[in-house]
């Protein structure tokens, strides 16, 4: 049986193909058309998908969407309502939009898959699952466990904007849930929005930038923003916010609470938006830990799966693993709504049709998530060629060794291997690397290969097999959702005049043996390498660490700043070209910046400049 799950129409749009339980297939929209999330219908997606499996839509049984847009609907007339008379202009643009496309999307996606078959039977085949239980479903099924407590937070859904579920075998019962307007996500948005950063995509920032700042502002959340029960239930304070019938997320309320007007998006960070950052932080840190004290208590659960926009918080998943209520804890790697469309896949598979789990109780079910498109050599050499690159191509030892060589040289390496990763994090499919070791190394990524913020921490790839040697974990950390200190022996003490500086001034002071991927608190968010799952990936590493005694190194994603995780050797030509990256692996492609025509590598830097 083949279950095609399509999210789309709201952010993330993305495609997954589930065939007899098994994932065969996964993929952002966003990665095919470079623009950053896409939120329309997932065409590329689902093409590779189909393609993937070497199947039609016509083979295909069912499809499943990922939320209901009827009862979205619902929520939206029904807060304007509650509101009226405020929120007639927010009111009056977003109807024209919801009778014109939202309201019909049923037909939509009718019209779309027809398509790809003109004899798809929408009527029987087309289901509908809700948001929240898309979620549920995308973190318990893949998951090595047989019963499990799964906790979903995100902005909202349908209504629910936290949920509980219970999973045992093939079932998942939605036991509790918290509604809109009272958010854990939007309270967390609003801070993004209030900092300067776009909404659904710049909360991470937020979560870097945390450490820089002192928690000064929490006790004014606690006592004016959210009313927080001992179990972790909530209630937001609507008077501050704007987002139930407004266009913008805070109001001058907000404002007055926080000592001033939200900071304009590329306005210099103060220690004011530094610590607002980490006081946002603390405060969703404790709400995640109280709820799941309480619901641990509550119902003796031992393992805990995580999905929904908030499970993206490594930090906090972090404190969540420390705190010991849990023996287990599995978070989905596209925990976003992208991992929507996966998860209406499987529960279409195992809720609707009552289709047995296969378990993996050594890993999961993901495959790493490897879910994504590969390139052949062949394929890879072709396309280099006609987008005039000049290269050489490398037996596997060569490969290695060039690449190890050349990140002991701090050189920044492009890393295009494999299958691409499904969701937001590259884990060594789709990878820019580096030396962890090298001090200059997290500017130098961030000023001159990603364009981004100075800020913005990096994380550590390291062997499974060593991981324990370097950090305060001892267990799998395959997708990055998981941040962990760096071992005491290996931080460097501070001197005084260093443990005085303030905010950014932080950033450039060495903090450990491996002081690119070590953030000013001593953390790192950290992904476990499996040679199960992406063998060469572990083998550069290994191979890296037999030359320098260092299983770690710099691994963030494939891309610049405001684009997506590149999709194609073209497009990771492209950004290798644009940017100062000095080495690029393409399959078994290995092509060094100085070796390429100066006048492409002029016209490259100028496409980039004027982005």
């Amino acid at each position: 049986m083949r279950i095609l799950g399509i999210s789309a129409f709201y952010h993330d749009s993305a495609a997954a193909l589930v065939r007899d339980g098994e994932i065969i297939a996964a993929a952002q929209e966003e990665r095919f058309t470079r623009k950053k999330h896409d939120s329309r219908f997932p065409s590329k997606a689902v093409e590779y998908c189909l393609a993937e499996d070497s199947v039609g839509l016509s083979d295909v049984d069912f499809v499943a969407f990922y939320d209901k847009p009827f009862l979205k609907f619902e929520r939206l007339l029904e807060t304007y309502v509650a509101f009226a008379p405020r929120g007639l202009r927010s009111f009056a643009m977003a109807m024209p939009l919801w009778v014109r496309e939202k309201l019909f999307q049923k037909n939509m996606l009718h019209n779309e898959l027809k398509r790809f078959s003109k004899e798809f039977d929408w009527e029987r085949r087309l289901l509908f699952a809700e948001h929240h239980q898309s979620h549920a479903a995308s973190a318990f099924y893949p998951s090595p466990f047989e019963d499990a407590l799964i906790l979903t937070m995100d902005g909202v859904g349908e209504w629910a904007t936290t949920s509980v579920a219970l999973g045992s075998g093939n079932k998942l019962e939605i036991i509790k849930e918290l509604y809109f307007p009272h958010s854990l996500g939007l309270l967390y948005s609003a801070f993004t929005y209030y900092t300067g950063f776009k909404v659904n995509s710049g909360e991470y920032k937020v979560m870097g930038l945390a450490p820089y700042g002192s928690p000064r502002f929490a006790k004014q959340i606690l006592d004016h923003i959210i009313d927080l029960k001992a179990d972790g239930s909530f209630r937001l304070n609507l008077d501050y916010f704007n987002y139930c019938t407004g266009l913008t997320m805070t109001n001058s309320k907000f404002d007055s609470l926080f000592e001033g007007p939200r900071r304009k998006p590329e306005e210099l960070l103060t220690q004011r938006h530094m610590d607002l950052a980490a006081s946002v932080q603390v405060v969703l840190e404790e709400v995640v830990l109280r709820m799941t004290r309480a619901l641990a208590a509550e119902t003796g659960a031992n393992n805990l799966c995580l999905a929904g926009g908030v499970a993206l918080n490594c930090v906090a998943n972090g404190r969540l693993l420390r705190d010991g209520h849990f023996e287990r804890i599995w978070i989905q790697p596209a925990a976003g709504d992208a991992g929507g469309a996966l998860g209406a896949a499987l529960a279409a598979y195992h809720s609707f049709k009552g289709q047995p789990r296969k378990i993996d109780r050594r890993s999961d079910n993901m495959k790493g998530s490897y879910l994504g498109p590969e390139f052949s050599q062949a394929d890879i050499e072709q396309r280099l060629s006609a987008a005039g690159a000049k290269y050489a191509v490398l037996g596997d030892d060569e490969l290695l060794d060039a690449c190890a060589d050349a990140l002991e040289s701090e050189k920044a390496v492009g890393w295009f291997q494999g299958r691409m990763e499904f969701g937001p994090r590259a884990l060594g499919g789709r990878s820019i690397l580096g030396d962890a070791r090298s001090p200059k190394m997290q500017s130098m990524l961030n000023l001159k290969v990603k364009f981004r913020e100075s800020f913005r921490p990096f994380a550590p790839s390291v062997l499974r097999e060593h991981v324990c040697e370097w950090f305060e974990l001892d267990q799998d950390s395959p997708y990055m959702l998981l941040v962990a200190n760096v071992l005491e022996q290996r931080r460097k003490p501070m001197t005084e005049a260093e443990q005085r500086l303030f905010g950014i001034e932080k950033l450039n002071v060495p903090r450990s043996d491996i002081p690119a991927v070590t953030h000013v608190d001593y953390s790192a968010r950290i992904q476990t390498v499996h040679k199960e799952t992406n063998p060469r990936y572990h083998a550069l590493i290994q191979r890296f660490n037999q030359r320098s005694g260092c299983p770690v190194i710099v691994n963030t994603s494939f891309n610049v700043r405001g684009e997506p995780i590149v999709g194609t050797p073209e497009h990771a030509f492209r950004c290798f070209m644009g940017t100062d990256m000095e080495v690029l692996a393409i399959g078994n492609c290995f092509l060094r910046k100085e070796d390429q025509d100066p006048n492409l590598t002029k016209d490259y830097k100028s496409a980039f400049e004027l982005d």
